[in-house]
């Protein structure tokens, strides 16, 4: 196996750190009376860790660029699908 096939064990455990530190951030930020606002910073972390996860845990920057593409493009139709919902629960 090449580097470029795996990964370094030192990243796994960056990626795990990073991951328990937004997780502990969401439920801290679940403390705080942000109102509306809560909900958003938390999908915000929420797209943050599943970011981390799809680049390392997905080998996702192994893959070629078209298919980074089509992944994007998955996450914009997602954002959108979320900005929406968040605008409906903003005007109830």
């Amino acid at each position: 196996m090449t580097h470029t096939e795996t990964q370094d064990y030192r990243v796994y455990g960056w990626v795990l750190l990073a991951l328990l530190i937004l997780t502990t951030i969401t439920i801290t930020v679940t403390w705080i009376d942000l109102s509306a606002l809560t909900v958003l910073v938390a999908l915000i972390i929420a797209s943050v860790k599943s970011f981390i996860v799809l680049r390392h845990f997905m080998h996702l920057k192994f893959e070629s660029k078209l298919f980074t593409v089509f992944v994007v493009m998955v996450l914009g139709i997602y954002t959108l699908v979320i900005a929406l919902t968040f605008f409906d629960y903003l005007m109830r």
